[in-house]
């Protein structure tokens, strides 16, 4: 074999192909994920422990602060015999009924007007003060108010979950209806489509991306309203769970309807997560996500 033949090969052997960078890549990013997955379960882990060992040992009153072991008795003991109001599940699914229906109504109308106004300035003109001094209001102190309206049932819940959850999804749609490329909406004008089509083929996908994005917060938001509703008065939930317990002095019980709500939380999180990311696979990746 000659010198430069020999070269040649060596030069190919070393010189890594496309398919070799994408799977260093894509094991690079899997490490990365497994780091951090490891790393946050150690430190809940961590702080669990530190909690347990500081109650155990009177550093700080168990009384007051529970520890993280009573916290789980208290959960296995609603599962498996139930809450002075029910049963346990009948309580997550009445707050979660709560929470979901007043998402629902108030991501529907936060985009239907957001998308409405950002579109049409005489709207955003007449309407935008209003809408500034509704949102400046303190809106948890809307709950009795609704109570007193709606009454005990999960009416004056869904109100206030809808309330906390309107606003951050109307100015999301609104920006997202402001920032749509102008010379696209020209394009599709100069190509004969209506204000209607305009609308629904090119501002509403434009805007998707700005909506999902007060999707994540304002699902939390409706978890909020309905258990602020419930802390004020019901006869079912999670709310009422933590209201009873603070009324007999249990703190592990309020820890655990917190503990609960953490969980329902995050799964609702993740689903919203997968269909992000279901629906933007068109997206390329962040840049510091591939590092």
């Amino acid at each position: 074999m000659s010198p430069d033949t020999a070269s040649a090969s060596v030069g190919m052997t070393k010189s890594p192909t496309g398919a070799d960078r994408s799977q260093e890549r894509a094991r690079a990013a899997r490490n990365h994920r497994l780091l951090v997955q490891g790393t946050r379960v150690l430190l809940l882990v961590g702080l669990i422990g530190l909690w347990e060992g500081l109650a155990r040992a009177a550093v700080i009153d168990p009384f007051n602060f529970s520890m993280p072991s009573k916290i789980w008795d208290q959960i296995v003991q609603w599962a498996l015999h139930g809450t002075p109001q029910g049963s346990l599940w009948e309580q997550i699914w009445y707050t979660l009924y709560e929470a979901l229906l007043g998402w629902v109504v108030g991501v529907i109308g936060g985009v239907v007007l957001g998308i409405a106004l950002g579109r049409v300035r005489f709207l955003a003109d007449v309407l935008g003060p209003y809408i500034k001094v509704l949102n400046a209001l303190p809106r948890i102190v809307l709950a009795p108010i609704f109570l007193i309206w709606f009454g005990l049932g999960p009416a004056s819940k869904v109100a206030s979950a809808v309330v906390l959850v309107f606003f951050p999804v109307f100015f999301n749609a609104f920006q997202g209806a402001r920032e749509v490329d102008r010379n696209l909406v020209a394009n599709s004008r100069i190509l004969g489509a209506s204000g209607r089509q305009v609308t629904l083929q090119v501002v509403i996908p434009s805007a998707t991306s700005w909506i999902f994005t007060s999707l994540h917060v304002s699902f939390g938001f409706a978890l909020i309203g309905a258990i602020v509703g419930e802390y004020i008065g019901a006869t079912k939930g999670l709310g009422l769970l933590v209201s009873a317990s603070q009324g007999t002095f249990n703190a592990a019980g309020v820890y655990a309807a917190m503990v609960i709500l953490a969980v329902v939380a995050l799964l609702a999180e993740g689903l919203l997560a997968f269909l992000e990311k279901r629906l933007f696979r068109w997206k390329p990746a962040d840049a510091g996500a591939e590092r």
